[in-house]
């Protein structure tokens, strides 16, 4: 018998909650529950299915519970718990666990931590509470003696501190921990995949919205394309923002590719012209500054020497654009991470289906598709922008993600339909 000695020390778990009909339980832990929020787009595809491989598929799991944090006038978990009575609605994250039992008894957790009201730190950063939620499900694994998997929605953390806390604590209870969003997985306009081993010099993601939200976004679009490169991801040394002013200088003098920001935009669906009635009027540094109006950027060098760029262009673009040049190919490599926003919000967002069947290959496999490093990095990367930025755009040497090394999944696990 595992005794908690042992669990602290690591010892493998195995999980074994299977319901009687053979089907894995699953529960859901919540921010908020609400039309359009992640956990509506995530929570009712387990409970409804959704269209893949040109049917209508139905996750081969039970989502048996569920336990929202905050529930405001907007609220349709009550309603999904009437509508879905073999799911129920617990006052803890525990009971949500252990179904009331003490002990836990499910196969699968899904924890996530985005929309909600929460305080904000003094650099601007909203205090989702995923790490403690984290906490909570680590504590309910210790004293069960065993554990399973758990997906963790978007970035791991707020606080670098606390995210390599949970990186670490997975590893050392021998739990699979899968983690991020939608843009590793959703479609590609090429269609294209990244060559495994190319040698990358420099690239460019031009994306939009704001800090601690969509620059994570767009560090993930860099992060899975660069890390196939010759000698995968070799950890980054340093990172500065600029923003508004100090940005424009910075793209005047150089700082990132030019010809690559330009490939990148050349993928945008939503590209606005310069002038209106001229649907193929590129933009130029004098029509940016015009309709952008605080730009953002994170440049950072890995320690091969690769230099990536994320820039924000909130007013110009509404969508995720990745460039980069590679050794022996003279024009710009470079696609789209497809992102289609549902019109007016009327319809769930089908990009969260391929990252649904991710996390079916997590709860199935035990094991996640793709490195958690990757989550780890971009999470670390998300939150070094965003001390650059309250540090007046200072460049900060970055030992902490300089020791984030990996190596690129065979299987880049992007949706090809």
């Amino acid at each position: 018998m595992m005794t908690r000695r042992d669990v602290l020390a690591g010892v493998p778990f195995v999980a074994s909650a299977t319901a009687a009909t053979g089907r894995p339980k699953i529960a859901a832990i919540c921010t908020i529950y609400f039309k359009f929020s992640h956990s509506q787009h995530i929570v009712d595809r387990f409970l409804i299915g959704y269209g893949w491989g040109g049917t209508h598929h139905k996750p081969p799991f039970d989502l048996v519970s569920l336990w929202v944090d905050q529930v405001g006038a907007d609220d349709i978990s009550r309603s999904r718990e009437k509508e879905f009575p073999s799911m129920k609605i617990y006052p803890s994250i525990a009971d949500a666990l252990t179904l009331g039992t003490g002990k836990l008894a499910v196969d699968g957790v899904l924890l996530i931590g985005e929309h909600g009201k929460y305080e904000r730190t003094e650099k601007r950063q909203t205090k989702y509470p995923r790490y403690e939620f984290f906490k909570e499900i680590t504590k309910v694994f210790k004293d069960s003696g065993r554990a399973v998997p758990v997906f963790n929605d978007k970035h791991l953390s707020w606080n670098w501190d606390w995210a390599k806390e949970m990186y670490d604590t997975s590893r050392e209870m021998k739990f699979p921990l899968m983690a991020g969003s939608s843009l590793p997985v959703t479609w590609r306009t090429p269609s294209v995949e990244m060559p495994v081993n190319a040698k990358v010099r420099e690239a460019v993601c031009v994306g939009y919205g704001g800090v601690d939200s969509y620059d994570f976004h767009a560090l993930e679009t860099l992060q899975c394309m660069v890390e196939r490169r010759k000698g995968g991801e070799s950890g980054v040394k340093w990172v500065q923002a600029y923003r508004g002013e100090k940005f424009w200088q910075a793209m005047k003098d150089g700082v990132w590719s030019r010809e690559l920001m330009d490939a990148a935009l050349c993928r945008s669906h939503t590209l606005k012209p310069s002038r209106p009635g001229f649907n193929n009027d590129f933009p130029t540094l004098e029509s940016m500054q015009r309709m952008v109006r605080q730009p953002v950027a994170y440049v950072y060098e890995h320690n091969d020497g690769l230099k990536s760029s994320m820039l924000l262009f909130s007013g110009l673009v509404e969508d995720f654009n990745f460039a980069c040049t590679i050794d022996g190919r003279k024009d710009p490599f470079s696609t789209q991470m497809y992102l289609p926003m549902p019109p007016g919000r009327t319809t769930l967002a089908n990009f969260f289906s391929p990252l649904t069947t991710n996390i079916e290959k997590l709860f199935l496999n035990k094991k996640s598709p793709y490195p958690l490093e990757r989550t780890l990095l971009t999470t670390g990367l998300t939150a070094a922008g965003v001390d650059s930025l309250f540090q007046g755009e200072k460049r900060l040497e970055t030992p902490h993600l300089s020791k984030v090394v990996y190596a690129a999944p065979t299987d880049s696990t992007f949706w090809r339909g």
